[in-house]
């Protein structure tokens, strides 16, 4: 082909700023790089138990309508949502992902000369559809212990403000916002900042001081909160994800949103999975038993970690961490290094099986005998 017929085809400037999300690798991918057949995925905070059963059974049922088009307003799917979170169905909408509407409330709400407020690290796709908007990131550290700091937020408001992102709990480190600094906050801040409060890992919460935001929408405080069907319904193969905020806000995300954004199947089993309280219970106790085990395998290496309210968990590792990433993906145990987060000593693990953190330290054990045997060999 001649490439010299798009040689004076740019693309916008902005994309030279852009970091493209980097998901964890699959496991197919790992099988066909290593040779390993069996492959173990800690890297992308998947639920290990699977998907809801009623969600699969309503998946299979209606796989005969597919030639149909989806409901372009997720009727169904946001009724059943409202009645599940004590709102009406005028409060949310339901996108493709948590992802697009993240996408989506850069598109409806940001101008080049606007500013958003990010704590770090966190999620960056907050900072990528900023960024494709032209607007300026302003990053706000976390305080010691990965904690969110009030006052070092609040001071980085301007006038120029238009959004505040608030991961709780916060990926990658697991920490969370408790319910009286998120009450604080919301006070505070100048009534035009939407602050949009992403739990997609709320359900996995077991602090008895944490909120997940939905009681402040229901307050009327301008406040979107962002869920998803991903984490802990299983359902991360078919992208659902939702926000609620006042209808008002809604409406206007409702004007750049796609038509069909959200297909027949993935509403059908959204749906379903919302009435399987036992996955859900289920999920949630696997999930807090699994933490517990990792911390106590963790603890009899004397490897450092951030105690976690999610279904991951943040291990410090030192200055081989990349090396130690490389190592445990070779040996097909897929995690997350930290480099994405400007974390480069870290990687984040999911909470998976007991099995699956068996074999995770078994081989980090391995990995971490031969590192120090080269450091005592290069001292001769």
């Amino acid at each position: 082909m001649n490439n010299l017929r798009f040689e004076n085809i740019h693309p916008r400037l902005v994309l030279k700023q852009m970091k493209p999300y980097s998901p964890g690798k699959p496991i197919w991918e790992v099988q066909r790089e290593t040779g390993i057949e069996k492959v173990i995925k800690l890297a992308s905070n998947e639920n290990p138990l699977g998907p809801s059963p009623k969600a699969v059974a309503a998946i299979q049922s209606y796989l005969g309508d597919i030639h149909r088009y989806p409901d372009a307003d997720t009727v169904d799917l946001r009724f059943a949502l409202a009645e599940k979170l004590q709102v009406t169905a005028e409060h949310v909408i339901v996108t493709n992902g948590a992802d697009e509407l993240i996408t989506l409330l850069s598109e409806t709400f940001l101008e080049p000369e606007d500013e958003i407020i990010v704590p770090s690290p966190t999620f960056s796709e907050y900072e990528f559809g900023a960024t494709l908007m032209g607007t300026k990131v302003i990053s706000v550290p976390l305080s010691e212990g990965y904690q969110y700091n009030i006052t070092d937020i609040l001071n980085a408001v301007t006038e120029k403000t238009k959004l505040l992102y608030l991961c709780s709990p916060n990926n990658p480190t697991g920490t969370y916002l408790p319910r009286t600094d998120l009450y604080e906050l919301l006070e505070a801040l100048p009534s035009r900042i939407l602050v949009i409060f992403d739990g997609a890992y709320s359900h996995f919460v077991t602090a008895d001081d944490y909120s997940d935001g939905l009681e402040f929408v229901r307050m009327g405080y301008p406040l979107m909160v962002t869920q998803t069907f991903s984490k802990i319904y299983g359902l991360a193969g078919i992208r659902v994800g939702y926000g609620v905020a006042a209808p008002s806000l809604i409406n206007s995300i409702r004007q750049v949103k796609e038509p069909f954004n959200v297909n027949a199947l993935a509403q059908i089993g959204a749906i379903a999975a919302l009435k399987d309280d036992a996955h859900l219970e289920a999920t949630r106790a696997s999930n807090t038993k699994g933490r517990e085990q990792v911390y106590a395998l963790l603890e009899q290496l004397g490897i450092s970690f951030t105690k976690s309210m999610s279904n991951f968990i943040l291990i410090k590792l030192g200055p081989e961490a990349k090396s130690i990433y490389d190592q445990l993906m070779s040996k097909g145990i897929i995690v997350r290094h930290g480099q994405g987060w400007n974390l480069p000593e870290h990687i984040r693990i999911s909470v998976g099986t007991s099995d699956d953190h068996l074999a995770f330290i078994e081989a980090l054990t391995s990995i971490l005998e031969k590192v120090e045997l080269e450091k005592e060999v290069s001292k001769i």
